[in-house]
Formats: C-alpha cells, structure tokens, sequence
C-alpha cells in the first residue's frame, strides 16, 4: 500500500486547529449591509462611479486582460500614462507598474540587490519583503523595529558592501510610521540604496495625500527607491516601484516579476489612473482619511482599551489572546461591523490584535456606530 504523500497536512491542519489558527475564506457578497473597517479602501474609490467607471471603460478598449508580458504585448498606453502620473505626483524620475504590490516588492529588492550584496531589513517589514529578501541571495541582516542607530551599526560593519535598506513606510500592523529621514540620512552616510514600501503611506500622508517619502522630503532623493500598490488608496489593483530613470531600466531588464508575469489587467489600470486624477483634485480626502483614523483611536482609547497611536489610517486595538481576537472579530460582524483580526503568526510581536482601517468617506454616525461595537464587545475578552 502506498504511503499517503499528503499525510503530513492533516499534522498541519490538527496543529493550527490546537492552536486556533485556521485561516477560513470568507466570500463578501456584491451588495452588504456591514460597515467595513477591513478592507484597505482608505479613500473610499473602489466603488466610486467615476473609478469603476473608468475600470469599464478600458476594459471595453482595451481587453479584459494585458494578454500577455509587460515585453511582449502586456503594455498598453493606458499603463505608461499612468507610470508617468504616478512619478509626477509622488515626486519620482519614474516608475513601472506591476500586476500587484507583492510583485512590485520582490523586483525592488532582487533586482537592487543579489549575491554578494547586503540587506538591512526592518523586523516589522511585510511578507513581501521578507520574501525578497529570501529570493535575493543577499546576505540579510533583520535589525529591531524602527531603530535607526542599528540600521547604522549594521551598514558600519559591512564597510565597502553594496547595501540596501529596506523598510515599509507604515507598518501594516500597528500603522506606525519608520523614521524615514533617519534612515535616508544613515544610508547618505554610508553609500546604501534605501527602498521604502508606501504601500499605507500613499493616498494618506504627504501634500495631498503624495505619500509618506513626500511627507519625510526624501521623494526623488538620490539613491532613494519607492514601493507602492495600487489597491489600497487607488481602490484598484496592481503595485508599481518608483524611483531614478536607470533603477527603473534595470528593472525592465533583471526582475524576473517583471520580465515573465503578465501585464497588471487594463481595467485595473483604467481605474488605479481615475483614482490618481481623482485624488490629485480631491486633496483632501488625505487628510480626512487621517482625521477618520485619530477619531477612532480617541474615542477607543478614552474608553479604556490599548490601541496603538495611528500615523496613517490604521488603528489596531491589543487583544489578550488570539481567542479573545477572534471572539471580538466575530461579535462586530454580528452587531453589523466588519474589522480585521491580526494574530499569530501574521503579527511579529506575537500579540493579537483587531485591525481597522479608517476610510475617508465613513460619515461621523458611522465612526460612532463602530466605535461603540467595539467598545461593548472588546471587555468581553
């Protein structure tokens, strides 16, 4: 009798049941009656008339799909239009677009790096990048959160090492911001490239909402790369890397995420543009997205519960066990709120937490209606 080669996952699946880590899929109907403190929508644009109107519009022009690499016939106009305003507006050379933000990560940091080469990566950076850092080959140094003078002593005991840092803008987790001027400043000194993923920061900090390296004065700096995905703040899909004209060449021709994924779809494109023009009229949706946020984590903390200061628009709220986590999560949803739940092994720390994500058109009713949920079920943990 053979020996059943896939035994090995009911191990697995027994081990995250003990634990009470099962993840389960949740299929979202088009038309629901929750509040959504979930999603990443920060701006509010992904069912905006004018975005999915534009989705559908390049759809219609276009094709459903880019048909193919971004080499061979996966670039349209409609991608270089928008490679162009997205560098213009977040104040880079230029930038090239990806089929996703996951996709855009792994480019930056294997192409600007490789064997032989050194990474300094920040222990709270997103998947990823931790996943890059694992495909470069680089020889990679993980330093604590947010620690600027590590990053240093890391790149002064590498001397004459090609290096790269590598670090998200605002971590996705507690919604921190990195010390950006910090480590723009460290890597000046000692000759290292910095990339930055802004994936939280885009559409949310910065004048008018350009991003966190336009907030910290380092967009467009020498040596200075940027990250993004367009399916947070745009409400659309897809990533793009941004930075000098040359890093943007090398991409083309060494990330292998690049060279052999298809094209990020027209109507992604098509909408993702809509939301950048949309935005660029609109400056204030920036700064409400961050009012929203402050809402929230005051009236939260004012009641007694531990959430973590928001810099952009995510607020967390500590919970005492990933049990507590997931009864909290599920008690929202039942009074009518739909919130994230963080918990091992997706958080670093080990703590886990309900994740909200504050969005610019939720009205002050709403902020109240969630705030409240929350507030009645968290002591129950």
């Amino acid at each position: 009798m053979h020996q059943d080669p896939f035994a090995w996952i009911d191990d697995e699946s027994r081990r995250r049941e003990r634990a009470g880590l099962v993840r389960t899929l949740r299929p979202r109907t088009a038309e629901s009656e929750l509040l959504d403190l979930a999603s990443n929508d920060y701006l509010g644009l992904t069912r905006h008339p004018e975005i999915t109107g534009a989705a559908a519009e390049a759809a219609g022009r276009w094709g459903a799909g880019a048909t193919g690499s971004r080499l061979v016939t996966g670039s349209t106009a409609l991608h270089a239009d928008l490679e162009r305003e997205l560098a213009a507006f977040c104040g880079f050379e230029a930038a090239l677009v990806f089929s996703s933000g996951y996709a855009a990560n792994l480019a930056g940091v294997t192409a600007l790096s490789g064997l032989g080469s050194l990474i300094v990566s920040d222990a709270g950076n997103h998947a990823s990048i931790v996943d890059g850092c694992r495909l470069s080959r680089a020889e990679t140094a993980v330093v604590p959160h947010a620690d600027v003078d590590a990053v240093r002593k890391t790149l002064e005991a590498h001397p004459g090492q090609r290096a790269l840092v590598v670090s998200d803008s605002v971590f996705s987790v507690d919604g921190d911001a990195a010390p950006l001027a910090g480590l723009a400043e460290a890597c000046g000194e000692y000759g290292a490239a910095l990339l930055v993923d802004d994936a939280h920061g885009l559409g949310v900090l910065g004048e008018g909402g350009r991003g966190a390296l336009n907030a910290a004065g380092i967009a467009g700096a020498d040596g200075v790369v940027a990250t993004l995905t367009l399916s947070k703040s745009l409400g659309s899909q897809g990533g793009a890397v941004l930075g000098p004209a040359r890093v943007i060449d090398h991409l083309v021709n060494a990330a292998r995420t690049f060279i052999f994924d298809t094209g990020l779809a027209p109507a992604a494109a098509g909408a993702a543009l809509a939301s950048l023009r949309l935005l660029r009229r609109e400056p204030a949706l920036a700064d409400r997205a961050r009012t929203v946020a402050a809402m929230l984590h005051r009236r939260l903390t004012d009641a007694g519960l531990t959430a973590a200061r928001p810099d952009a628009a995510v607020v967390s709220v500590q919970a005492p066990s990933p049990e507590a986590a997931l009864r909290w999560a599920a008690d929202c949803r039942a009074a009518g709120l739909v919130v994230g739940c963080f918990r091992p092994p997706s958080v670093p720390d080990g703590i886990s937490r309900l994740r909200l994500t504050a969005r610019a058109d939720l009205t002050d009713q709403q902020i109240e209606q969630a705030t409240k949920t929350i507030i009645e079920v968290a002591p129950a943990g």
